[in-house]
């Protein structure tokens, strides 16, 4: 688990990180460098999670890759929303860029937004907590804690 102690903010506990693929992890369906080794990283002290439509066809490449099986997303949003809020949103982070991501964003307790190559959806800049360029810099936020304390103390 992730610990955060952010000045003028409640605790937050990060057991699970849920993340978008495609314009998150994944350009085109082909993974991003430096995704495999964070992610790696990150397993060593949450859960990871990886919610995906595979849009380009090329999910079960990257599962095999992460050695992560993705949840295969048919109904959007309302499919993602209700994943988070199982785990218990309280105790999730999430990564994405999408719109159907939104609602997956209002479910949690940490929200990164990811500007990427396929760009960000305006809906996800009200409901994010912070907005990084590319996924590698949001995924370092969690694995070095002090960047996101840093950015979020009030």
């Amino acid at each position: 688990m992730i610990e955060l102690l952010i000045p003028g903010r409640d605790a937050l506990t990060i057991e699970h990180v849920v993340l978008d693929v495609n314009g998150t992890i994944a350009l085109d369906g082909v993974l991003l460098p430096g995704v495999q080794e964070r992610l790696t990283r990150l397993q060593e002290h949450c859960r990871v999670h990886l919610l995906t439509a595979d849009t380009h066809g090329k999910q079960a490449e990257i599962d095999t890759i992460l050695g992560i099986k993705a949840t295969i997303i048919s109904h959007g949003a309302a499919e993602k929303a209700a994943h988070v809020v199982a785990l218990g949103g309280k105790n999730v982070a999430t990564i994405g860029n999408g719109a159907n991501d939104s609602a997956m964003f209002q479910a949690a307790v940490l929200r990164i937004a990811v500007l990427g190559g396929e760009g960000l959806s305006a809906a996800l800049l009200t409901t994010c907590d912070v907005l990084v360029r590319d996924v590698n810099d949001g995924l370092d936020l969690l694995l070095l804690p002090a960047r996101l304390k840093a950015t979020l103390r009030r």
